[in-house]
C-alpha cells in the first residue's frame, strides 16, 4: 500500500474546516440578528469569498492528486479500484443518510418520499434527476464522475500519458470560457460548472505529475492554472453575478474560491511534507466523516442550545461545533470508515509486484 502524504491530509483538514466554518457562519447570519457585524461578516463569507466552495474545490484538487494513481498494480486493477472506492465511500455515506433521516424525524417530524431515499442510497440521484436528501451531497456526484472518467482513461491506456490531463484542462477551459461568454443558458452554465470542477481535479493531477516523477514542468502548471482561473472567473461572473441575492453565492466569492484553492494547493505541493501539520493532518484523515456528519452536528447544537448573540456567543458556538464534529467524525471513522476499508481489502486481488515510489518528496504516495 502507498504511504499517506501528511501534507495532503493537512490540505484535507483545511478543506473540511473551511466548509464547516462557512456553514456555521451561514447559520449565524441567516438565523440570528448580527447588527453592525452583519455587513462585514456577510462580505467575508458571501461577497468576497465562499469558504465552503473553497474547501470543496480544495478537495477536488486532492482527488486529482490521489485518485489517478490509486489503480493498483494487480491482475484486475479496475475491479480492485472500484471495490476500494465503494468501501471507502458508501458505508460512511449510508451512515450519514440514516443519521440525517432520524434527525429530521426527531427534530421536525419530517419524512422524505421512499423513491428519493432509494435513489440517494445509490449515490446516483443527481444522474437520474432526483434531489439530494441534503444539499452537501452534490459534491459526491462530481467525485463519481471523476472516478468514471479516470477508469475509462485508465482502461484506454491514456490516464497516465504525459499530456492527457493537460489536454483536458486546456480544452475544458477554452470551451467553458467561450460558452460562458456567448451562451446565455442556465442549463449550459450548470454543465460548464461541472466541467470546471473536473478541471480542478485534472489540474491536481498535472501538479502531481510535476512535483512527483517530473513528467511535466512548471510551465505546464502555470499555463493550465491561468486558463483554469480565467474559466473560473468568467463562469462565476455569468452564473452567480448580477444582483446580489444575500444567498452567499456571488461572482466574486465563487470565483475567488476556485482561484484561491488552486493557489493554496500549488503552494502546498511545492513545499511538500514541510507543509504538513500533525493536528490538521489528523482532521484530514477523518475529513470525509467530518464532511458528512458536521451538518447534522450544526443542526443539533443550533436547535438544542444557543450561546447568545454577539462575538463571544458566536465564538463559543463555533468552538463547540468544531469539537463535537471532530469527536463524532472520529467515531464514525473508527467504527464505520476504517473497518469498511479493511473489509473491502479482502475482495481485492493480490498485487503483481511492490509499488516503487520515486523519492521526490520526503514521503511519497498517497491513499484515500
Amino acid at each position: 500500500m502507498h504511504k499517506r502524504l501528511a501534507f495532503i491530509d493537512t490540505l484535507r483538514g483545511i478543506a473540511v474546516l473551511a466548509v464547516l466554518v462557512q456553514h456555521v457562519f451561514e447559520v449565524i447570519l441567516e438565523k440570528h440578528p448580527t447588527g453592525v457585524y452583519y455587513g462585514p461578516l456577510h462580505d467575508i463569507f458571501g461577497y468576497y469569498m465562499n469558504f465552503g466552495r473553497f474547501g470543496v474545490v480544495l478537495f477536488f484538487f486532492v482527488s486529482g492528486f490521489v485518485i489517478p494513481f490509486s489503480f493498483p498494480d494487480s491482475a484486475t486493477p479496475v475491479r480492485d479500484f472500484t471495490i476500494s472506492r465503494f468501501f471507502r465511500l458508501y458505508p460512511a455515506y449510508w451512515t450519514s443518510i440514516v443519521v440525517g433521516l432520524v434527525s429530521v424525524q426527531l427534530l421536525d417530524s419530517k419524512s422524505f418520499p421512499l423513491g428519493q431515499i432509494a435513489a440517494n442510497v445509490t449515490m446516483l440521484q443527481t444522474f437520474v434527476n432526483v434531489p439530494n436528501l441534503w444539499v452537501f451531497y452534490w459534491t459526491l456526484a462530481i467525485e463519481l464522475l471523476f472516478y468514471v472518467g479516470c477508469t475509462i482513461l485508465f482502461a484506454m491506456g491514456l490516464l497516465n500519458r504525459r499530456f492527457t490531463a493537460v489536454t483536458i484542462v486546456v480544452a475544458a477551459a477554452l470551451v467553458g470560457t467561450t460558452a460562458a461568454l456567448f451562451v446565455e443558458s442556465r442549463a449550459v452554465s450548470s454543465v460548464m460548472e461541472v466541467g470546471l470542477n473536473l478541471s480542478a481535479m485534472f489540474l491536481g493531477k498535472i501538479i502531481r505529475d510535476t512535483v512527483i516523477g517530473g513528467k511535466l514542468r512548471w510551465t505546464h502548471v502555470t499555463v493550465c492554472t491561468l486558463l483554469y482561473a480565467v474559466f473560473a472567473a468568467t463562469l462565476s461572473d455569468r452564473r452567480f453575478g448580477g444582483v446580489y441575492h444575500e444567498n452567499f453565492f456571488y461572482s466574486y466569492s465563487i470565483g475567488s474560491a476556485y482561484i484561491c484553492a488552486a493557489l493554496v494547493f500549488i503552494g502546498f505541493a511545492v513545499f511538500g511534507e514541510r507543509m504538513a501539520w500533525r493536528p490538521m493532518a489528523f482532521v484530514g484523515v477523518i475529513s470525509y466523516s467530518v464532511y458528512l456528519m458536521s451538518p447534522f452536528v450544526i443542526v443539533y447544537v443550533h436547535r438544542l442550545v444557543w450561546f447568545g448573540d454577539g462575538p463571544l456567543g458566536w465564538s463559543i458556538f463555533l468552538v463547540v461545533i468544531l469539537a463535537l464534529s471532530i469527536l463524532v467524525s472520529w467515531m464514525t471513522y473508527t467504527f464505520i470508515e476504517k473497518p469498511s476499508i479493511s473489509f473491502g481489502q479482502r475482495f481485492r486481488s493480490a498485487r503483481r509486484k511492490p509499488v516503487v515510489l520515486e523519492p521526490v518528496l520526503s514521503t511519497q504516495g498517497a491513499a484515500e
